[in-house]
């Protein structure tokens, strides 16, 4: 195995030598492609692709990788890659001339083209470019993963994501993918009136308990500053300002875990409108996932892994005690806020709790052991414990329990919403309790603004949180996180 190894290291020392003489003596010949600034391209391959007959034997021009070669003597086929398709040119040397089939010739795989030449049919059936002239734009110095392995280790199609895209086809198609979601997402956010805003990603507070924030020092300012875990307390001050219909779509940051769900940077996605509540959330949710599901999928029906995921509404919704109730066999309702029973319940059940936790934290973690795992299909959860929920208004019958709710595909939460709390005084109150909290080193605290703006008085408003890359997930049929963004968090290489 060692010898296989050392063969492999001389080998590959041997072609990126061969490869950097190339380029020398390009240079010393006046014809380094590193000085090329534009290369005047007419058409990509899949145009040229899809309006075949249109073009045939008329002159285009197109640019793109080269990706495989054939040297046939005096003619000679390749495969050119761009952005969007491949196609084969058919290179002779009577079209071309001598000394630019000679130049050909030392093309490598991987290098960049710019291609001069006629549509035209081979005898196999396949549709090619007649080379008339080419030019090489850019060398490639290193080689692409041997055609039949391929770049197969996952960890580093994470890290060399640019060769991963050259290569591996279908994950350039799940980034188009996401693209077509995001934008599709847009699109029906303005039909229905909602303003795209901006807020800070910089943060002078940390100010929320439920996630550990990110860090830096401001120097000129002489502060710490924090990255963003949410959108929301900037949101909710646009609100106040008379913006009554907003979204954000924008990176947040979370100093924590990382698994196949979780990354420390992801695109998160809040919506509020004024005057509506956390039943406007549940519409908003379904049409959302219904529009993008028509217009970049063309069906409700989503084929995850085998299987079918149907986001076609309305979806079911339970209570949380309905749910706990139905997946445990334990009603909650028939021991409100008795902690002792609350306690005892959990004994009886196996369900690891803390000392400390009273009748909504055991309540919450009778549904995080029983009832998630079973949310496949398209679910809302709502009326959360009020313990950890302090941004959302109390149940007006049940003042324990909040007008919150989280829905949840494939057993896992995809969004989070509210009929927002508006009222300063229980706000402060429970960022009061809120801010007790702590994770290592970090103090959280009052955001004093955003209580002064809740007094300046914020409308009844419903809002909602969207991790889109769950749902691309989703949508693309992708199993981790990391494969639905292009650079995930990784531990740097020693």
């Amino acid at each position: 195995m060692d010898k296989i190894i050392e063969n492999t290291e001389m080998d590959l020392n041997e072609i990126l030598r061969v490869r950097r003489e190339k380029l020398d003596s390009l240079k010393r010949e006046g014809r380094n492609p590193f000085d090329m600034t534009r290369f005047d391209r007419k058409y990509t391959a899949k145009e040229i692709l899809e309006n075949f007959e249109d073009l045939q034997d008329k002159e285009v021009s197109l640019a793109g990788r080269i990706m495989a070669k054939r040297i046939m003597g005096k003619a000679s086929f390749c495969h050119i890659q761009d952005g969007l398709d491949r196609i084969q040119l058919y290179v002779r040397v009577d079209e071309i001339g001598e000394d630019s089939y000679s130049e050909f010739k030392k093309f490598d795989i991987g290098d960049i083209a710019g291609i001069t030449g006629i549509p035209f049919v081979t005898h196999m059936g396949e549709k090619s470019i007649r080379v008339k002239s080419m030019v090489l734009l850019t060398k490639s110095l290193q080689p692409l993963p041997e055609k039949f392995h391929g770049l197969k280790d996952m960890d580093l199609r994470y890290r060399q994501r640019y060769v991963d895209l050259i290569v591996n086809p279908e994950v350039k198609s799940v980034f188009i993918t996401r693209a077509k979601i995001i934008k599709a997402i847009r699109e029906f956010m303005s039909s229905l009136g909602y303003l795209e805003v901006e807020t800070p990603v910089l943060h002078n507070q940390a100010t929320n308990a439920n996630a550990r924030p990110f860090t830096t020092h401001h120097n000129t300012l002489d502060i710490d500053m924090y990255l963003r875990i949410e959108l929301e307390l900037h949101l909710k001050r646009l609100i106040v300002g008379g913006l009554d219909k907003i979204f954000e779509i924008g990176k947040v940051f979370r100093n924590e875990g990382m698994d196949t769900r979780h990354n420390p940077e992801f695109t998160l996605m809040e919506l509020y409108e004024a005057y509506g509540d956390l039943y406007t959330m549940m519409d908003r949710a379904e049409q959302i996932y219904c529009y993008v599901a028509d217009n970049v999928l063309g069906t409700r029906k989503i084929d995850y892994q085998g299987q079918i995921i149907n986001v076609e509404g309305p979806w079911r919704r339970l209570t949380m005690i309905e749910a706990v109730k139905e997946y445990s066999e334990v009603d909650f309702d028939s021991f409100t806020l008795d902690d002792a029973a609350a306690k005892k319940a959990a004994k009886e059940k196996n369900v690891h709790i803390e000392s400390h936790w009273n009748w909504g934290m055991i309540l919450n973690a009778f549904f995080e052991e029983f009832v998630e795992k079973n949310l496949i299909q398209p679910t809302f959860i709502y009326q959360y414990p009020i313990e950890i929920s302090p941004l959302a208004k109390r149940n007006k019958e049940k003042p324990h329990l909040t007008e919150r709710f989280e829905f949840f595909i494939l057993a896992s939460e995809m969004g989070n919403a509210f009929s927002e709390l508006n009222d300063p005084i229980d706000q402060r109150e429970r960022l009061v309790a809120q801010a007790k909290s702590k994770f290592g080193d970090y103090e959280f605290t009052i955001d004093d603004d955003f209580i002064n703006a809740l007094e300046i008085g914020m409308p009844p408003t419903g809002g909602m949180g969207l991790g889109l890359e769950r749902m691309i997930m989703l949508f693309t049929n992708s199993t981790s996180i990391r494969d639905v963004m292009f650079f995930p968090t990784m531990k740097p290489l020693d």
